[in-house]
């Protein structure tokens, strides 16, 4: 139940601090007066769109707090999955809007997203308006209502399982198929692109080595003089660095008989010449071996050009990658010969889930022609005495063309006010009226069904008024009574007299700026303000016995 809301810096509204009862309350005002902008409030903190232009004139930061008690409303658990802190008592659910256009949101001071706001919302107030009424024409809100009646959320999600894994495998089927019949007509093709690849009898990593030896191949003069250079300084007979090296060694070996100082350094520098000795030797096998081969390099710059002209036609970066091609064509190739076997075995597995999927489409079917049977007799009653005696009322549920994640049924609301008028869709014979009246009695049902702590009624007693408003009032009343708390928003003072508790929204208009404020009307002020809705601006004492009268009848 809502027990407060707390308002700051919202479109008109600087401040406004408001208590709520259970039972049934009314909310009144002129048209303008505001009363809509205390609705956008609310959808506000239920999660709705934000937007900085609804900040107030000036002002920082907007608030919309709203204080409930859910008590004995099942609601643990989602504290729980939230790991929100729970207090029955007293939930604290707040909306902040910053001039920057920045949005936070809050449930008992933890930071939420607006997705956990939404969730906790939507289970504690339903908002009625008017656009609803729109909504009873499509078949979607009709199925809603039957699913709702029906209770049957454990059959629709038995359903959806079922319906998801055929999808799955019926979406797994047609790729098989889609592939099956690619790869048989690029069958030749494949082959021509495997073979290709298969007479290169490519190698990891012979591109690097057939272009290192190119290189060497084509600077082969150069190389070998270089490195007969080389070898001819370290080796050359009297001023090689080897030899060089060698008549140091022995002055040190000398000077080491005197002096011990020296034997180390003639260690390191025999070791030093051991090392100098060993890469002399390699340089000089190595000049030794380099010799400019004209046979050599042209087999060694046709076998790149291969290389090169297979990485160009496949679009690939090197030879690996063209190795994990071909055996990906090899893999092709050989599964044609069992596309036909996992085909058959597929098919089978989409056949039952097919089968399981339209049992389940008619147990869930079942369910809803059962709530079907509800539905009518209990709207029947309930319209009956909201001025349409005569009503006719059918849900006409009959198998949609196919299967989606609803089921296999096609839902139509059909409705005649009259006795000898056939009975056609709600929403192409009902007057505005009348679609105000049957969306009543279709939350009246739901609500019996849902626990739902608050509903808000914004102006469903459009199109009606004098004793069928009034009839509706009582109904909303009823509603009241079954343990949850209703609010409506109304000009019609049949309603707003049966209210057990009367908020009036106005403006006022003060030195800085007008300002929307509400207020809770009590004795006189409430029976002025039913007899200006009886009988406008000008204040009959007609219209207040009138509006005394009706107030008086509240108790019943």
């Amino acid at each position: 139940m809502l027990k407060e809301v707390h308002i700051r810096n919202y479109v008109l509204i600087d401040r406004l601090d408001i208590d709520f009862s259970d039972g049934f309350s009314v909310m009144t005002g002129e048209t303008g007066a505001g009363k809509s902008i205390i609705l956008g409030a609310m959808n506000l903190l239920l999660g709705g769109r934000a937007d900085s232009k609804t900040l107030s004139q000036g002002a920082d930061k907007c608030t919309i707090e709203g204080r409930f008690s859910i008590n004995g409303y099942g609601l643990e658990q989602f504290f729980l999955d939230n790991d929100l802190d729970f207090d029955p008592d007293d939930t604290i659910m707040r909306r902040e809007l910053s001039s920057q256009g920045k949005s936070r949101a809050f449930i008992n001071d933890t930071p939420v997203t607006l997705t956990q706001l939404r969730d906790l919302g939507c289970r504690l107030i339903d908002i009625h308006s008017q656009h609803q009424n729109l909504a009873l024409g499509t078949q979607s809100f009709q199925l809603d209502v039957v699913d709702t009646i029906a209770s049957n959320s454990q059959a629709k999600e038995l359903y959806i399982q079922s319906f998801d894994k055929w999808t799955e495998l019926r979406n797994r089927l047609a790729s098989l198929k889609a592939e099956f019949e690619s790869d048989n007509t690029d069958r030749e093709y494949l082959e021509f692109q495997l073979e290709g690849l298969d007479s290169a009898r490519l190698k990891e990593g012979e591109q690097e080595e057939l272009e290192q030896e190119s290189d060497m191949l084509n600077h082969a003069e150069e190389i070998k003089q270089d490195l007969f250079r080389a070898s001819e300084i370290m080796t050359a007979d009297e001023e090689g660095s080897v030899q060089r090296l060698r008549s140091a060694l022995q002055s040190l070996r000398s000077a080491q008989k005197n002096f011990s100082q020296c034997t180390e350094l003639a260690d390191r520098l025999d070791s030093c010449i051991i090392e100098l000795k060993d890469i002399a030797d390699t340089v000089q096998d190595l000049e030794e071996d380099v010799s400019f081969d004209p046979a050599r390099l042209e087999q060694v710059n046709e076998r790149l050009d291969l290389i090169y002209s297979l990485l160009k036609k496949h679009k690939k970066e090197n030879i690996t990658q063209l190795l994990e091609l071909a055996e990906s064509i090899r893999t092709r190739l050989d599964r044609t010969g069992s596309y036909e076997f996992d085909i058959e075995q597929l098919t089978r597995q989409t056949d039952a889930a097919r089968k399981e999927m339209e049992a389940r489409a008619q147990e869930l079917t079942a369910t809803r022609r059962k709530a079907s049977d509800v539905i009518i007799k209990d709207i029947k009653e309930l319209l009956q005495p909201l001025g349409i005696p005569n009503v006719q009322f059918n849900v006409d549920l009959q198998p949609s063309q196919g299967y989606d994640r609803t089921g296999h049924d096609d839902v139509r609301f059909m409705f005649s006010a009259n006795k000898a008028v056939p009975m056609q869709e709600l929403a192409a014979v009902a007057s505005g009226g009348e679609i105000a009246r049957v969306m009543l009695c279709i939350k009246s049902l739901v609500a019996g069904v849902r626990s739902m702590p608050t509903i808000i009624f914004d102006e469903i007693d459009t199109g009606v008024s004098g004793a069928v408003a009034e009839k509706m009032a009582l109904l909303m009343k009823q509603m009241a009574r079954e343990g949850r708390q209703v609010l409506a928003i109304t000009h019609l003072p049949q309603i707003a007299a049966l209210g057990q508790r009367h908020y009036k929204v106005f403006k006022t208009d003060e030195s800085d700026a007008t300002h929307t404020r509400m207020a809770v009307l009590e004795g006189d002020d409430r029976i002025r303000e039913i007899a200006c809705m009886m009988s406008g601006s000008t204040l009959t004492q007609a219209a207040l016995d009138n509006a005394k009268a009706l107030i008086d009848n509240n108790g019943r």
